[in-house]
């Protein structure tokens, strides 16, 4: 079957399709026009990232215990008791661990006989010399005899004194095999077991004195003389989420053994050690007095406050203003945290404006307008 159209009613058809075609795309054209913002500009505080100077020192450090000591001992011996284990706490002057020493006991025993052999001697010494004393003043007897036993007499005090002497070498020698903790602390390391033979200097344990924590850090030959201690250097501690304000304690004036790196020590509060741990990776900033300019311009960092920073889902951005003066997020990847700050590696340039703060609820396209 054959259908027929009119040739005028066709043209009705394809005049309405026309239409609508063109109603659509004067609709998509309007969607993807920007709309004019007609709201009040909210007022904004904006910032300048870097200036081409540095503002702050920035290095990584580590957290470390003020005092440490491995336990070793100076005998060679078997061990016989090591009850403690990684984590104990241990008190000052505690038992550890102790060291066959049977050998040494004989040793004392030996030197015990020979004081008992030399004390004999020494009695029959001095009274050899008293009664020779009497009869050189009775002219009975000689004065090469009465020297005679004048010197038997000094050679048996010798003796004994030497024998005491090895008595007390074989006393140190019993005391190694006793190991005690140097001060009350944890124990952090066990590198040995009951059974194990243990050789002089050969560390057994390590014990950290509890709560004493400080920062160790390398600091670069460029920038070490620009460091002075006493100055403020801020600890963020990403692990647990801390920052802290430490103190430059202590600068290595040498490095010779460290790979032409400076080590410094950056004291820590004691109200601020909890929750802290030997091994943490620390990010250190020591502000600087006086900004430095930098022979490279890539040398300055791009610090903002975290504040500035906008999460959304695994992005982070901040806004700028673009030069209809409005908002415009910025994505940006950041770097580490230095207290209150944080690095900017890419997204935003060392010299642009960024907003710091606004009166209002920001948006992308809202107006806005500089304090």
């Amino acid at each position: 079957m054959q259908i027929t159209i009119q040739p005028k009613r066709a043209l009705y058809i394809l005049t309405f399709i026309a239409a609508l075609l063109t109603l659509n795309a004067c609709s998509s054209k309007v969607n993807l026009e920007p709309k004019a913002n007609t709201d009040t500009p909210i007022a904004v505080t904006v910032a300048t990232p870097s200036s081409g100077e540095k503002q702050s020192i920035n290095i990584s450090g580590q957290i470390e215990a003020a005092q440490s000591a491995n336990i070793s001992t100076r005998v060679m011996g078997y061990i016989t008791m090591l009850k403690v284990k990684a984590g104990d706490h241990v008190s000052k002057g505690q038992l550890l661990a102790t060291i066959s020493n049977q050998d040494i006991m004989a040793k004392r025993a030996q030197a015990d006989a020979m004081i008992a052999e030399a004390e004999a001697a020494l009695k029959n010494a001095q009274k050899d010399y008293d009664r020779f004393t009497v009869l050189y003043k009775q002219q009975s007897a000689t004065a090469k005899e009465l020297d005679n036993v004048t010197l038997q007499l000094a050679s048996a005090k010798s003796g004994l004194e030497a024998a005491k002497q090895m008595r007390n070498e074989a006393s140190a020698q019993l005391n190694y095999t006793n190991l005690t903790a140097p001060f009350s602390g944890i124990v952090t390391q066990k590198l040995a077991d009951a059974g194990s033979m243990a050789n002089p200097g050969m560390p057994l344990l390590t014990i950290e004195q509890a709560g004493s924590y400080q920062v160790s850090a390398s600091v670069p030959e460029n920038t070490i003389d620009k460091i002075k201690a006493g100055e403020k250097a801020i600890l963020s501690i990403s692990a647990i989420n801390k920052t802290i304000d430490g103190e430059v304690t202590q600068i290595n004036q040498s490095s010779q053994y460290t790979g032409g790196q400076y080590i410094i020590k950056i004291g820590i509060p004691d109200n601020d050690k909890k929750g802290l741990y030997a091994g943490m990776y620390v990010d250190v900033s020591i502000p600087l007095t006086k900004a430095v300019a930098t022979n490279n311009d890539q040398d300055a960092q791009v610090l903002v406050p975290t504040a500035s920073i906008e999460n959304r889902d695994q992005l982070t951005g901040l806004y700028t203003i673009s030069s209809n003066n409005t908002a415009l997020l910025r994505w940006v990847r950041l770097g580490k945290k230095y207290g209150d700050k944080v690095e900017v590696l890419s997204g935003l340039d060392k010299h642009e404006q960024y907003i710091v703060s606004a009166d209002g609820k920001l948006y992308n396209g809202a107006p806005v307008k500089i304090k």
